[in-house]
């Protein structure tokens, strides 16, 4: 045994030293690590760290087409809705296209977080890139709202393949030292792509039909796939748990179940109706019965007993929380730009450059910060920025100055740079290593959650103020007329500008019914806000201090010693 063992190091030093010594070796392709999952040899793994920051662009760049494709929608909503340019979706068929492809995204998240674990990450990865695609072109090409309805739930199906491989590739091949400043680049990602969506969806629309912004999604596809067959290493976790079919089941019927409710809520105006109360409390049952599931089964397809953990619970929360409150407010600002100020798709994109720049001058310089003050002063400080933006909404008009919804932009993009990269951060170090599939499922879970519940209970609320608004002028309107114009903003404007000058009143009317409950929306994104700051404050741990009286950076999970344990 020993002679084989002796055998095996000296192969291992003279491979090592012919791979050093080769003038050629950075032509071959560097095959995968044991380490940390990876399949290969030692060697290997110096050609990972050699390229880290390239495997990192690869993952940024399939995780922008995720990310990008809710945001180009936004700016498409108003296209959609026109009964001419597109397909006449009302209001709530629009917050259903948002909230199917959000709704299976969250609730297959940890799922296909726990088939990366098994089966491999990257195999994973690139199929979910493929079903993306395929989904992109059905949406495309959608004859009727339902058609889009089903198609994004199947782009929500692919795009809950991607996510959490992304982040758990960058958790494993990153470094702890160099994982802060990962993630933060991960998470500006997130935050960039949200800002750019607009302008890139309205410089598709202004010289292609809406379809466009979907069918932007097979290119940059097909070059990421080519990327990562050359680039990103396998890996997966030697001890993978089990799946969990009825867990992953109840979350998504409860979750559709809830949202179903609110936006009902919204459309009927009367949130006491048994329509409504109904699917409410059905889907808040279901929820309950998922969460007594998760606690008790093996191998949970969201496992709540990890937060047990301050770190991973206040975390989580912080991201629910901002996505919340910034979700739904994103989804009404794009009928704000376009139907009350009549700015075109590619103006409103341009309105939101304030956002991106916020992204990329902070995202990158979370870690620093996390660093030098602590997570918990950077994610309390950054929610409290995000509180004063939405506040700021109220300073937003029918005729205000543009600049001011420029400057609150810019404000609440500071504000998500500082608490997704050190939330994010505390959620993946909370977890050993061979379980960044789980974690990176559990951080985007809380935000897809987050965003279909943001829109869905921030957009009735726009809803019920805007039909109250505009409900004594439409009681004299033909049925069809009547039915588009209380739906939302852009029927009233679209029924007021045909009728001509006897129809100025509906629009004026309908323009501030939308401005009323677009404050009151504000305001309540507001108060979610300022409770995640106080939950940060709360129980987010702080940074400790060592004897000598120096901060001490928190110590992950997977690289503590037994004796830190």
């Amino acid at each position: 045994m020993a002679f084989r063992n002796d055998t095996v190091a000296y192969r291992r030093i003279r491979a090592y030293l012919h791979y050093e010594t080769n003038p050629y070796r950075r032509f071959f392709p560097a095959a995968r690590t044991r380490a940390r999952g990876f399949r290969g040899s030692a060697v290997d793994q110096q050609a990972i760290q050699r390229r880290r920051w390239y495997i990192l662009g690869v993952l940024t760049f399939s995780l922008l087409v995720v990310v990008l494709d809710n945001t180009i929608l936004n700016v498409a909503l108003k296209t959609i809705a026109d009964p001419d340019k597109g397909l006449g979706a009302t209001q709530s068929q629009l917050e259903w296209s948002i909230n199917s492809y959000t709704l299976v995204f969250a609730g297959l998240l940890f799922t296909f977080g726990v088939l990366g674990d098994r089966f491999g990450r990257r195999r994973v990865l690139m199929g979910g890139m493929v079903l993306f695609a395929i989904a992109s072109l059905a949406s495309a090409y959608a004859q009727s709202p339902e058609q889009l309805i089903w198609a994004r739930a199947l782009m929500g199906l692919g795009g809950a393949a991607i996510m959490p491989q992304t982040l758990s590739i960058i958790t494993n091949v990153f470094e702890p030292q160099e994982r802060g400043r990962a993630i933060g680049i991960w998470a500006g990602a997130v935050g960039l792509g949200v800002a750019i969506g607009p302008l890139t969806g309205g410089l598709l629309l202004q010289h292609f039909w809406w379809g466009s912004v979907f069918l932007i999604n097979v290119p940059v596809i097909a070059v990421g796939l080519a990327l990562m067959a050359f680039l990103v290493p396998e890996s997966r976790n030697p001890q993978h748990g089990g799946l969990d079919p009825a867990g992953v089941l109840l979350s998504i019927v409860g979750l559709v179940v809830l949202s179903y409710g609110i936006i009902q809520g919204g459309d009927k105006g009367d949130w006491l109706s048994p329509a409504v109360l109904g699917p409410i409390a059905a889907g808040f049952m279901v929820l309950a019965l998922f969460v007594w599931h998760e606690a008790r089964t093996e191998h949970p397809a969201f496992d709540v007993r990890l937060f047990r953990d301050p770190r991973m619970s206040a975390a989580v929360a912080s991201i629910a929380l901002c996505f919340f409150a910034a979700a739904g407010v994103f989804f009404f600002t794009n009928f704000y730009m376009q139907s009350v100020r009549g700015l075109s798709p590619l103006e409103s994109g341009a309105m939101v450059l304030p956002f991106a720049a916020a992204q990329l001058i902070f995202s990158t310089r979370s870690a620093g910060m996390v660093r030098r003050f602590g997570a918990k002063a950077v994610c309390t400080v950054g929610l409290l920025l995000v509180t004063l933006a939405l506040v700021l909404y109220q300073f937003v008009n029918v005729d205000s100055p543009l600049w001011v919804l420029g400057v609150i932009f810019f404000i609440q993009g500071t504000g998500m740079a500082n608490v997704m990269p050190p939330a994010t951060e505390s959620v993946m170090s909370a977890l050993p290593r061979e379980k960044a599939g789980a974690g990176s499922a559990i951080n985007n879970t809380a935000r897809q959650v987050a965003v279909a519940l943001g829109v869905a209970v921030l957009g009735s609320v726009v809803a019920s103020f805007y039909r109250d608004g505009v409900k004594n002028d439409v009681m004299s309107l033909p049925a069809g007329a009547r039915d588009a114009a209380g739906q939302s903003v852009e029927g009233g404007n679209h029924v007021g500008k045909a009728l001509g000058p006897a129809g100025q009143t509906l629009v004026d009317h309908a323009n501030q019914g939308f401005m009323n409950g677009m404050h009151a929306a504000a305001i309540a994104a507001a108060a979610i806000a300022f409770l995640g700051a106080m939950v940060v404050l709360k129980w987010m741990p702080g940074r400790s201090v060592d004897p000598a009286g120096e901060t001490a950076v928190p110590v992950p999970q997977d690289e503590r010693t037994p004796a830190e344990v």
